[in-house]
């Protein structure tokens, strides 16, 4: 298992090994390292600080390694703020910025959905309500194995679904959609 929590970072930078992109449209996108004195993990966190409000428009910050189609990624994320959106999700099996699958939570819609994004184009294939608090930290977990999805929030099983769309191998990113800022602490990554 792979354990990410940004305290050897620089602050004010992006880590080493990551690479920012974007899915959609809008301005750059702005990951960096920023101090929070309540990240679980110690006082560093990746964060996504642009405020442009594009509403077709997923910041991505993604990581070298590892490489996989079945995998267990689990981040410790915290909505801070968003007037068009408020989200944080995981990106598995990405093989471009505009291909990959993803799982988000929504503080502003208290919701947790599974997209593929497939040439850009995004479209939801499962999905459950469920409390999403501002400004607290929470834990957002994806499992998959072969054409199964499970997703979790703070431990809990959401639900599960399958989907063959994306089968290959791919990287893992961090995701935020529109004017979202968002903190994320304690990556851990698992390939199974």
């Amino acid at each position: 298992m792979t354990r990410i929590d940004f305290e050897t970072a620089a602050t004010g930078a992006l880590p080493s090994g990551v690479t920012g992109a974007l899915t959609g449209s809008g301005g750059p996108v702005a990951w960096t390292i920023v101090e929070d004195p309540t990240a679980p993990a110690g006082p560093k966190v990746l964060a996504q600080t642009s405020t442009d409000k594009t509403d077709y428009r997923f910041p991505l910050v993604i990581f070298d390694a590892p490489v996989a189609a079945d995998i267990d990624v689990a981040v410790r994320f915290k909505p801070v703020a968003g007037q068009v959106d408020r989200a944080a999700g995981i990106a598995v099996r990405l093989s471009d910025p505009n291909n990959y699958y993803v799982v988000r939570a929504n503080a502003l819609e208290d919701n947790v959905r599974l997209y593929r994004m497939v040439n850009g184009r995004r479209s939801q294939f499962a999905g459950a309500d469920a409390k999403v608090p501002s400004g607290k930290w929470q834990e957002l977990r994806l499992v998959v194995r072969g054409s199964r999805f499970e997703v979790f929030l703070d431990g809990k099983n959401l639900y599960s679904a399958t989907d063959t769309t994306i089968p290959a191998a791919g990287r893992v990113a961090l995701w935020t959609k529109a004017d979202s800022v968002t903190h994320f602490d304690d990556l851990r990554i698992q390939t199974l």
